[in-house]
């Protein structure tokens, strides 16, 4: 009997602290329903903050701006920093320097996906690994570039693509759409396009919610086969 197969389309931001804590809790609800299904995970931009310029800004003057000071910022990133140590994702945000403009680690993203979902999976996740492990601006050409030669792509097609406009209006719009769907926080992992799922929900929510769609499918399906029975 064929396994019955779901697609999660992962709208995220590389930016995002909890993005990256969804992203380790989602690889633990896949764990948990391999046996069960099939599950294709598709990678969808959003940005927290579009308004970044191209270099970024100053990681603790952006903080103290948004969670109105030092105080606030810590006490903000307090749940963060005991997520992430449940994760064990070890989080170094005093080596982060630069809050980046992700539009262009976007359009990578995108990219990798050409080369297939496996590909895609990697560049996401070398690029949280940058940002929230090694203190690296991601909105830097050089470090996208990095980036891309690890996860295999090839390089001279990456730097033309980067000096130019390739898929930025394309990105663009799919964060444009995500907003008029209403997702308006992130990560939010929408199931087989039906189903939302917003935050960093446990693992186990997340199969649940998995599990959940496939049988309201199954149900879909026996009653369709009803109707043309009868």
């Amino acid at each position: 009997m064929t396994a019955p197969s779901l697609t999660i389309d992962v709208v995220s931001d590389v930016m995002c602290p909890w993005c990256y804590i969804g992203k380790r809790r989602l690889e633990a609800a896949l764990d948990d329903v391999r046996a069960e299904m099939d599950v294709e995970v598709r990678w969808r931009p959003y940005q927290l903050d579009p308004t970044l310029p191209k270099e970024g800004k100053d990681r603790q003057q952006y903080l103290e701006d948004k969670f109105g000071g030092a105080a606030g910022a810590e006490q903000a990133y307090a749940a963060v920093r005991a997520a992430g140590a449940e994760e064990k994702i070890p989080f170094a945000f005093d080596k982060i320097e630069v809050s980046a403009n992700t539009l262009d680690a976007h359009r990578l993203i995108r990219w990798a996906g050409s080369l297939g979902l496996t590909t895609q999976q990697e560049v996401v996740d070398l690029l949280f690994k940058a940002y929230f492990e090694d203190g690296k601006n991601i909105g830097d050409d050089a470090v996208l570039m990095q980036i891309a030669e690890q996860a295999g792509l090839e390089m001279p097609v990456v730097e033309r693509l980067l000096a130019g406009d390739a898929d930025r209006d394309t990105v663009t719009a799919e964060i444009d759409q995500a907003r008029q769907m209403g997702v308006t926080g992130v990560p939010c992992f929408i199931i087989d396009m039906q189903y939302a799922v917003v935050g960093a929900q446990t693992g186990e929510a997340l199969a649940d919610a998995m599990r959940k769609v496939v049988q309201e499918k199954a149900k879909q399906a026996a009653a369709n086969d009803d109707k043309a029975q009868s």
